[in-house]
C-alpha cells in the first residue's frame, strides 16, 4: 500500500488488518518500487500524488516487469488522469474520498480476477462467464448455447475483453490493440463496432461501458 499522507494510510492499514490482509506500506515511488520487488505482493494499492515519483511513473516501473494488479487511490477525479493511469498499466482507479467498504470491494473484486486468471491459464482453448462462451481455437461465439456470427473487428474486440476480464481498458488501448492507432476517428469507430457486438449477444450485460474511459468485461457472478 503507497500513500503518503499519514491519516489515509493509517485508515487503510486499519482496514486491510481488520480484515485479515497481510500488507506492507510505503510512502514514496522509490519505496514503493522496491518494496514491489523484494515482496511480489498479491495487489498493489496505489496514490498518485507521491513526494518522490508521479504514481503513474510508479505504474510504468512496476509494469516493465510485473503484471502483477493495481488499484489506484487518488485525489485526482478527471477523466484524463484516470485514462492515463489506466493506460499506464493500472487495473482500476478509486477516487478520493472513497468508502472502505467500496475499497474492499475493489480488492474482492480484483481477487476474483487472480483467481479466475491462474484457473484458467494462458493456454486455456474456452471461456465461460455466464450466458457467454468462446471457443478461442474455433473463434466461434456463443450466447445460451446458440453460435453467434462476428465480424473479425466484433471477434478481435470480444477476445481482448476477454483476456482481460474485469479490467477497465480505456478507448485508448482498445484502438492500439485491434486498430493499431487510437484516433479521434477509431474512437467513434469502436463505439459503432461495440454497440453492433452488443446488439448481436442479445444484450448480454457482462460488458460495461465507463463512459469517457473506455470499457470492462464483468465476471458473472
Amino acid at each position: 500500500m503507497v500513500e503518503d499522507d499519514t491519516p489515509v494510510r493509517n485508515l487503510i492499514s486499519t482496514t486491510l488488518a481488520s480484515h485479515d490482509y497481510q500488507y506492507i506500506t510505503a510512502a514514496t515511488g522509490e519505496q514503493a518500487i522496491r518494496a514491489a520487488s523484494d515482496h511480489s505482493p498479491d495487489i498493489i494499492l496505489l496514490d498518485l500524488g507521491l513526494p518522490d515519483l508521479d504514481g503513474v511513473e510508479v505504474i510504468r516501473s512496476v509494469r516493465s516487469w510485473s503484471v502483477t494488479p493495481i488499484i489506484v487511490i487518488s485525489a485526482r477525479s478527471e477523466d484524463t488522469d484516470k485514462i492515463e493511469a489506466l493506460d499506464a498499466g493500472a487495473d482500476d482507479y478509486l477516487t478520493k474520498p472513497f468508502s472502505v467498504e467500496e475499497l474492499l470491494a475493489r480488492i474482492r473484486s480484483t481477487q476474483r480476477r487472480l483467481t479466475y486468471m491462474k484457473q484458467s491459464g494462458p493456454d486455456k482453448p474456452s471461456f465461460n462467464n455466464g450466458a457467454l462462451k468462446i471457443d478461442y481455437a474455433g473463434k466461434a461465439v456463443y450466447v445460451n448455447g446458440e453460435q453467434i456470427h462476428l465480424t473479425p473487428i466484433e471477434y478481435k474486440l470480444l477476445d481482448l475483453l476477454s483476456h482481460n476480464v474485469g479490467k477497465v481498458l480505456t478507448y485508448q488501448f482498445i484502438t492500439k490493440n485491434v486498430w493499431g492507432s487510437s484516433y479521434d476517428s477509431d474512437i467513434a469507430s469502436l463505439r459503432v463496432f461495440m454497440a453492433g457486438l452488443r446488439k448481436k449477444l442479445h444484450g448480454e450485460s457482462s460488458i460495461q461501458t465507463h463512459i469517457g474511459i473506455g470499457y470492462c468485461m464483468v465476471r458473472a457472478e
